[in-house]
């Protein structure tokens, strides 16, 4: 190479290297003194972000991932990278997945079980190796082609902000670049790296897009590429009010059992509000749009997704994990029995039931309350459902489920920490007693 092509050369790279560096220091993605773990795939961009972090002088090790999808190709793509970090001196992590079994198992697509294994498995290297980040190496494309599928799957205003510099230890120092940058960056480099074949292939949603959707969208347009990015651009600055301000509404609407059904009418957009409290949780659009219908109806109604459930309740929507809703540990209980005489004091709190004990007859036993089950309430003479008594005293559904009831016999003598009943109580004719105690953990 001449003089004049040397000199050439070491602008363009230094001039990527810049950019690069400046949008690390904008963002704040990366401190110098601190490791970097870079996810590195042996593609184009991975190759580039390890050799560019290198040279701006952060201390990096690598990451790769052999998903065991393309065969010959897989283990091509790991033997590669294991000798690139070699030549780099880069210490590497491997591991290999069987991302078919994952997906079957998990009711997941390749692409979903891919990222989850992936990512999970950065994240627990990070930790051991001690790192600031995980590095991986999105570029504008990606945020373009992230921005239209997500468009075209339906989204909210989140959806359409393309991909963003960092999330949580995740951090993108390329998306300051294109594809066609980090391909000239490493041909003037004389760097090589492999290509993954599923890439040209339009199989995949995200590669159709990239390689028939955006080529047409740029036939109607030339600009069509900038004018997605400024889209993208300005729908991130509106998210980042109207996360604000949901913000703002989730906690007028929320208290410490769920969502407050009028609250949530009173709101500009309760369906919105709604929907951005329960998706987080798991809840998709269909399913958040059956909970708001079930607002106006009955109580009763539950849903269901992933670890959570919601419950419409009177004048609420009850939101709790499952293992909370369906999970009620019994009662520890403690009997105690004493001769009764004018000396004894009858205890109060609703953590002791006291009974005449020759009226309990026939065995213990605890369980949780059902439907249909009756007492007679101390103090009263008449039976009365238990399922009007918790819905007398408010009790939520998620509370009722967890009610206990002591039975002697065939009959209910306490609603454990609530009420024993009239019949077996103390009288006149008492010789001795019973205390039945709960034992709080």
């Amino acid at each position: 190479m001449c003089e004049d092509g040397m000199r050439e050369w070491r602008i363009f790279v230094r001039m990527e290297k810049k950019t690069v560096e400046r949008y690390i220091e904008a963002q704040r993605l990366l401190e110098k003194d601190g490791k970097v773990l870079v996810a590195l795939s042996g593609g184009a961009d991975s190759v580039a972000l390890l050799l560019m972090l290198q040279e701006l002088g952060y201390a990096c090790e690598a990451a790769h991932c052999n998903f065991r999808l393309r065969g010959a190709e897989s283990d091509r793509d790991e033997e590669f990278v294991r000798r690139l970090c070699r030549e780099c001196e880069v210490p590497l992590h491997v591991t290999c997945f069987n991302t078919q079994e994952y997906a079957s198992s998990h009711r997941l697509s390749i692409e979903m079980a891919a990222r989850e294994l992936r990512y999970t498995w950065f994240e627990q290297v990070r930790k051991e190796i001690g790192a600031q980040a995980v590095a991986v190496a999105h570029h504008v494309d990606d945020s373009i082609e992230t921005f239209l599928l997500n468009m075209l799957r339906g989204t909210g205003i989140n959806g359409l902000r393309g991909i963003r510099p960092r999330n949580g230890y995740v951090v993108r120092p390329l998306l300051c670049l294109d594809r066609a940058d980090i391909v000239c960056y490493l041909k003037r480099k004389g760097q090589s790296y492999v290509t993954d074949s599923t890439n040209l292939q339009d199989e995949y949603m995200r590669n159709k897009i990239r390689l028939r959707l955006l080529p047409l969208m740029e036939e109607i347009n030339p600009s069509a590429r900038r004018c997605l990015l400024g889209t993208a651009a300005r729908l991130d600055e509106a998210a980042a009010i109207y996360n604000v301000c949901i913000e703002e509404a989730k906690r007028r609407v929320c208290d410490g059992e769920g969502i407050r059904i009028d609250a949530l009418f009173d709101e500009v957009s309760p369906q919105t509000v709604l929907f951005e409290t329960l998706h987080p949780l798991g809840f998709n659009k269909a399913q958040v749009d059956d909970i708001f219908r079930a607002c106006t109806g009955q109580p009763g109604r539950m849903f269901e997704a992933g670890d959570w459930c919601v419950v419409k309740d009177r004048d609420r929507l009850l939101v709790q994990k499952k293992e909370g809703a369906n999970a009620s540990h019994p009662p520890r209980l403690k009997w105690t029995e004493y001769p009764y005489d004018a000396s004894f004091v009858i205890p109060r709190d609703t953590y002791r039931a006291c009974f005449d004990t020759d009226k309990l007859r026939g065995g213990f036993s605890l369980r949780l309350w059902r439907p249909g089950d009756v007492f007679v309430p101390f103090g009263m003479k008449g039976k009365k459902k238990i399922s009007d008594y918790l819905t007398d005293r408010k009790y939520s559904l998620f509370r009722k489920r967890c009610q206990w009831v002591l039975c002697c016999g065939g009959d209910i003598i306490w609603l454990v920490g609530e009420r024993t009943d009239n019949r077996f109580k103390v009288d006149g004719q008492t010789r001795r007693v019973t205390v039945i105690e709960w034992i709080k953990e």
